[in-house]
């Protein structure tokens, strides 16, 4: 069986949990660190969004770690550069970010790469 499909899961979800991070954090809303630093810092922690989402990136981990076992290492990274494509689109589809043009460009260029890389 192909590692490649593990590989993509992993990544994608890596990029779910860091969503989910995001999601708790923003609503959380204005993070004060110098009222206190440590009360934020729990208040963070507690956040359900917030360890759902490192839950999340802790299994993406395990994937990727079974992946690494059976493929180079120079192989299976560049997938990772997915991450920034997902990242991108997902943060202006579910969060609301502005994406300019440039941007959208530069990934282009990245999934190129990536897909001369998945056909070495």
């Amino acid at each position: 069986m192909s590692t490649v499909p593990f590989i993509l899961i992993a990544v994608t979800i890596g990029i779910i949990g860091q969503l989910l991070v995001k999601l708790g954090l923003n609503r959380l809303g204005n993070l004060d660190f110098s009222v206190g630093f440590i009360e934020t810092y729990l208040r963070i922690l507690l956040s359900p969004l917030v360890i759902l989402g490192t839950l999340t990136y802790v299994a993406s981990a395990f994937i990727w770690v079974y992946a690494l076992t059976k493929v180079d290492l120079s192989f299976a990274y560049p997938f990772v550069a997915l991450s920034y494509v997902l990242i991108l689109l997902f943060s202006w589809l579910f969060l609301g970010e502005n994406i300019p043009f440039i941007r959208w460009v530069g990934l282009l260029i990245i999934c190129f790469g990536v897909f001369l890389i998945s056909k070495s």
